[in-house]
């Protein structure tokens, strides 16, 4: 019997204690644009809000009475937690739970309260892989039963019981994108697709620094990571699993990487499409369609959304990026530094359907300006915005993935204002707004300073600064500020 074949056999028989706990999760079906369908299959609407409690509860469930009598251990920094918690309580038997010290302490409530008395949960180590010795350290000394996250026969069963359910729907797959961390997901949902139809088109999609499984493929065996980025916390593993790399070659037709802005992008969509908020491991599947989407034009294609376990403070970040993942790019264009020439920019582009969600500017040179702004729009209205300012002989780069970019950091040298005013505006949120702002302005002052971003708002709020040439022309401009309309707010220079 074959690796494939033991395992399908034990997705069988996994199904009869799965559904003891769960029933099948739901799987939406949406047109798309260019014919076809996207299949979501919603994890994220699990007891959990995430898929690790099939694994956890099957390797669990089938343990005799007395393994499970003397409790269980494991490690996780999430979901796998939640699920050995939640199967904790189901069975009735202890489980302690090691976690790292980089955890949110919202996660570790959530455990325990998921576990209802059942479980502990043990503070250890600054990373995973720390918390995770450490339990596999007491499990071997006190002869506990550990519950891995993906490298074990089980726990793959369990989990590859969503592609039985995949394979059960009223519309069959073309393709389907499936998310690597240690692979067990994607080597158990391949392996049981595979089995009932090997035509079907099967994509491993890791994140870019995370790639432990193409790293394995390359290698021929499993090689650890130096560095994995954690931004895709579930799926951030420095070592494909030594059972899930065998079956991942056999079961997977590619692999494919996806960076964290085309995730954040993908978030983006499914929030669009289904109002729900995945976290970043459980849209990653979602990135890998979006980035080849036109290549499968017309085709049913499935992808798995994992998990929804997000903490809060990430979500600002994941706005801020999404659009640079799908329709935003931003832009440092060189200008001179004198009046007027900021407005003649906007009117040069003006007529282009595009939006401007971000803009970045402070004088730092007598004759030369630097502004970026972050474009909004379809690729074809990015491509002709560029050959715009090519048509009209601006110089310009794309600085999307640069630090200072990333990380807003506005630089600015007051000395070289003259008559600073800084203050904070708002304005319609509206294309043209800032167009006619600028445009009744300019007579009267030069911008040196404009940091503002779009958050979504009817109202758009930018912190903006004005020099002038004289003390009469900054009368006439607080004169035309009043007599406009707009409200704002005068903001101490003194922060730049």
């Amino acid at each position: 019997m074959t690796r494939q074949d033991t395992l399908l056999q034990q997705i069988m028989r996994a199904r009869n204690r799965v559904y003891q706990l769960c029933a099948p999760s739901l799987q939406e079906s949406y047109p798309l644009p260019a014919g076809g369908r996207l299949l979501l299959k919603r994890e994220d609407l699990s007891p959990i809000h995430a898929y690790k409690w099939r694994g956890a509860y099957n390797m669990m469930a089938a343990q005799p009475e007395n393994v499970l009598h003397d409790g269980v251990i494991t490690a996780s920094a999430g979901n796998h937690a939640l699920g050995v918690a939640l199967a904790a309580a189901r069975l009735g038997c202890h489980a302690d739970i090691y976690m790292p010290k980089t955890v949110a302490r919202v996660r570790t409530e959530e455990v325990e309260k998921m576990g209802k008395g059942n479980v502990r949960v043990i503070i250890a180590g600054d990373s995973y892989d720390q918390a995770a010795d450490a339990a596999r350290k007491v499990a071997e000394e006190e002869g506990l039963l550990y519950v891995p996250a993906h490298d074990d026969l089980m726990v793959m069963a369990g989990q590859g019981t969503i592609g039985d359910e995949i394979m059960q729907e009223s519309v069959t797959p073309d393709v389907v994108f499936l998310q690597i961390g240690g692979g067990g997901l994607a080597a158990a949902v391949s392996c049981v697709i595979k089995s009932y139809s090997p035509d079907i088109h099967i994509i491993g999609v890791e994140g870019e620094d995370q790639a432990s499984m193409a790293a394995a493929f390359a290698a021929g065996e499993p090689v650890t990571l130096p560095y994995v980025d954690v931004f895709c916390d579930g799926t951030a593993v420095r070592r494909a699993g030594e059972l899930t790399f065998p079956l991942c070659v056999e079961g997977l037709d590619e692999l494919m990487t996806v960076s964290n802005d085309d995730v954040c992008a993908a978030i983006q969509r499914l929030w669009d499409m289904t109002r729900s908020m995945p976290e970043p491991a459980g849209a990653m599947g979602m990135a890998g369609f979006m980035k080849r989407e036109a290549e499968f034009a017309g085709k049913n294609v499935a992808v798995i959304v994992t998990g929804s376990n997000m903490d809060f403070p990430r979500l600002a970040w994941i706005a801020r990026r999404a659009g640079v993942g799908a329709s935003r790019r931003y832009f440092e264009i060189e200008l001179a530094e004198r009046s007027g020439t900021m407005l003649e920019l906007l009117r040069d582009i003006a007529d282009l359907d595009l939006n401007i969600e971000d803009f970045i500017y402070g004088k730092v040179h007598e004759s030369r300006a630097y502004p970026v702004f972050g474009f909004a729009g379809r690729k074809e209205h990015l491509a002709a915005l560029e050959a715009r300012l090519t048509e009209k002989g601006y110089g310009f780069k794309d600085v999307s993935g640069r630090e200072d970019v990333t990380f807003r950091i506005v630089r600015c040298d007051p000395k070289l204002c003259s008559r600073l005013y800084l203050a904070v505006l708002d304005f319609p949120e509206r294309p043209g707004a800032l167009l006619e702002f600028m445009a009744g302005a300019v007579q009267w002052c030069s911008i040196c300073y404009f940091n503002y971003v779009n958050r979504g708002d009817l109202v758009g709020r930018a912190l903006m600064g004005f020099e002038f040439a004289s003390d009469k022309a900054k009368t006439s401009f607080m004169e035309y500020l009043n007599a406009c309309g707009c409200h704002y707010q005068p903001v101490d220079p003194a922060i730049l």
